[in-house]
């Protein structure tokens, strides 16, 4: 199984590249992360900001793996506990699929996005920064997965 992390925005700082980096490498061959960065949007002083998020709906539209299953990192989207997204990687990789995990840019997924999720993941009810999104979901995927093989990093 592949996972993909579609993000939008690039160049990010030193430090987003360590912090995912440092986990993705910890993935399996048989559950690896990969992230794929996406330019934001147009914006500015009198950017439409309407046009500049249905861009980067596109963008990720296009970039979602054919037959792949998404989910949508929404904060409107459910709450999982670290043993409830264990359960769920367990399910996906029962179910053979690839999977892309969407990260919209400072202003959200492009309605398009949210509406072909086939779930939807809320980290946390607070606004949390979008770079720092990817290092969380890296190292909350490596979480599940550890505990899933009885590794002892999630202790």
């Amino acid at each position: 199984m592949k996972l993909r992390i579609i993000a939008i925005g690039t160049k990010m700082p030193k430090w987003v590249y360590d912090g995912y980096d440092d986990y993705a490498k910890r993935m399996p061959r048989d559950c690896s992360l990969e992230v794929i960065e996406l330019p934001m949007g147009p914006r500015g002083k009198n950017a439409d900001l309407k046009r500049a998020i249905a861009k980067e709906g596109e963008s990720m539209m296009a970039a979602i793996g054919k037959g792949d299953r998404v989910i949508a990192l929404e904060v409107k989207g459910k709450s999982w506990s670290t043993e409830q997204l264990a359960a769920q990687l367990a399910d996906w990789r029962m179910d053979g699929c690839n999977y892309s995990l969407l990260i919209g840019g400072p202003d959200g997924l492009a309605p398009e996005c949210v509406a072909r999720a086939d779930a939807k993941w809320s980290l946390s009810a607070l606004t949390l920064p979008h770079p720092l999104v990817r290092i969380v979901v890296a190292e909350q995927l490596y979480r599940a997965w550890t505990l899933l093989n009885n590794h002892p990093y999630h202790k």
